[in-house]
């Protein structure tokens, strides 16, 4: 079994990238990535700690949720989750993030790459309420590059047919995977009670 140790390595296998590949990359956003970002409601964000173990966190909500403050900044709201704190955790020492913006239907998606700070400035995350909610706090990002990305991996998958969709009933609950992963105490009646309370009341 050969395991890749070089970079010449890859490139003997996958060749150089087109001159279009890599100049398609840009140092701040413009026209067709601000409209991109204002329609997404999903964005996927990439962080490792200072052991450079890596975590990948989604940040969902209405279309444009992602606030862009300049042709070079972002700010995405934290909203209420499991108070791991993973990703807030993550930028406190190692700032470098990957992120991956998603639209339903289309097929290309954007990445932006940069460095992320977290902030509780009440000025920049009153922007953020909704439901009459401010998030308790935001991610920063000053923008390194970004590109859009083919959408060969969406058209593989057939992501977004409609066809293709797993029913909730044919997946276990949430309630049952944590209670039969754990195995600490309650039935799992009573952990899907509480999943579908926090579903519903704890959104923001």
């Amino acid at each position: 079994m050969e395991i890749i140790e070089t970079f010449d390595r890859i490139r003997e296998i996958y060749g150089a990238p087109t001159e279009r590949a890599v100049k398609k990359q840009l140092p701040r956003l413009e026209k067709h990535s601000r409209a991109f970002i204002a329609l997404s409601p999903i964005v996927v964000i990439a962080s490792a700690d200072p052991n450079g173990r890596c975590d990948a966190s989604p940040k969902g909500d209405a279309p444009g949720f992602v606030r862009v403050l300049d042709d070079e900044t972002l700010l995405i709201p934290d909203r209420l989750g499991n108070n791991r704190a993973d990703t807030i955790g993550n930028l406190l020492s190692h700032p470098g993030v990957g992120l991956l913006f998603f639209v339903p239907g289309l097929r290309e998606t954007l990445r932006v790459n940069g460095r992320a700070r977290v902030t509780t400035d009440p000025a920049l995350l009153q922007s953020c309420v909704v439901q009459g909610k401010v998030p308790r706090s935001g991610i920063l990002v000053t923008i390194d590059e970004v590109y859009f990305h083919c959408g060969k991996a969406l058209i593989r998958s057939d992501l977004w047919n409609p066809d293709k969709r797993v029913a909730q009933s044919d997946f276990p609950s949430l309630g049952r995977i944590i209670t039969e992963q754990i195995g600490e105490g309650g039935s799992v009646e009573e952990a899907e009670r509480y999943t579908a309370e926090s579903y519903r009341t704890r959104l923001y």
